[in-house]
């Protein structure tokens, strides 16, 4: 109201000096026709009407007897576990019509009875997993499972890998010719061992597959207080680390294309890939430095010395840079599927 009073005396102000009406509208940005409709036949503003005005109830709207009817029958123990996609079907077979089913559907929407009304879970009830933060070595691990192909057509080795994320080192890796529950136990039980981290607080992701969820598997990870952790099921991307690795093992030129002869070829490829991968291998993810030097703590000081080195040259020929040197500080935690956090607009 205080918004109209005072445009109408702009407006009336103008048109008083000389102006045009519609130009004084365009102006304050609302039409004559809007204008018009503020005042009344002496001139004085009014406010707004709408929100006083009184609409006739619609014919075909429930009545409030009909509207109980709908929750009664809802909540009946015959038809409490049932969508009334199935309720109205029923009660049409038994020569009983109250509404249709749409009508069923708003109406338990509006009193907050719209939810999975049977035993099994909601469609897309799967939630994101939880988020895990590494700031040390052995405090988080992935793995996965992933084919080794040998020259024959059809037949496949299996590579079983466990990576750090803090560190982005292999620290364990195996070639078996079968998916198991035991070779799995087994080689996390080596790298628990090799790590020295039995009795720590160890979480273990990796996704929904048989040899993840066997028995075996979870017996070995309770004996030796290792926490699991689960991709949602088709959901890649919640285990990145792993399948980075992979490509990384796969498009390396080391890669042989034409495939395995032996499992003990593949055993054989996998030792010195590892061996490259840990020591040799300058990871983009941990600002180029190896895994392994990532792993033992040697990352901060070859890190600083990347910066001095940097600074010193800056020193020498200052114009050659237009701001600061590169960002050689340490990589800090490492997050497992972080939370989004929301931006205000």
């Amino acid at each position: 109201m205080p918004e109209r009073v005072k445009i109408v005396s702009w407006v009336t102000e103008a048109v008083t000096a000389g102006a045009r009406k519609r130009k004084a509208c365009d102006l304050a940005n609302v039409s004559i026709r809007t204008l018009q409709r503020w005042c009344d036949e002496d001139g004085h503003v009014g406010s707004d009407k709408r929100p006083e005005a009184v609409h006739a109830t619609p014919k075909s709207s429930l009545t409030d007897a009909e509207r109980e009817s709908i929750l009664s029958v809802c909540s009946e123990k015959e038809f409490a576990s049932l969508p009334p996609s199935q309720i109205v079907p029923i009660l049409a077979d038994r020569g009983e019509y109250i509404a249709s089913e749409a009508t069923f559907y708003r109406v338990l929407k509006a009193v907050g009875q719209l939810k999975n009304r049977g035993k099994s879970k909601p469609k897309n009830s799967v939630g994101k997993p939880r988020s895990y933060t590494a700031s040390k070595p052995n405090q988080l691990w992935s793995w996965d499972i992933s084919y080794l192909p040998t020259r024959v057509k059809g037949m496949h080795f299996f590579l079983y890998l466990i990576v750090d994320i803090f560190s982005r080192k292999i620290v364990g890796a195996e070639v078996y010719d079968i998916e198991s529950g035991e070779h799995t136990s087994s080689l996390l039980q080596r790298s628990v061992l090799v790590e020295k981290c039995s009795g720590v607080k160890l979480v273990l992701h990796s996704d929904n597959g048989a040899p993840m969820k066997c028995q075996t598997m979870l017996s070995k990870m309770y004996e030796l207080g290792v926490v699991g952790s689960r991709s949602r099921p088709r959901v890649s991307n919640d285990n990145p680390y792993s399948e980075s690795l992979f490509r990384t093992l796969k498009y390396c030129p080391l890669w042989p294309s034409g495939g395995f002869s032996t499992i003990e070829d593949a055993r054989v490829w996998v030792g010195v890939f590892v061996d490259w991968y840990n020591l040799e291998h300058r990871h983009s993810a941990i600002k180029f430095v190896t895994p392994n030097q990532r792993h033992q703590g040697e990352d901060t000081k070859i890190l600083a010395g990347r910066n001095e080195l940097y600074e010193s040259a800056k020193a020498l020929n200052p114009s050659r840079w237009s701001g600061s040197t590169r960002d050689w500080s340490a990589q800090g935690n490492v997050e497992l599927n972080p939370e989004v956090k929301s931006k205000a607009a």
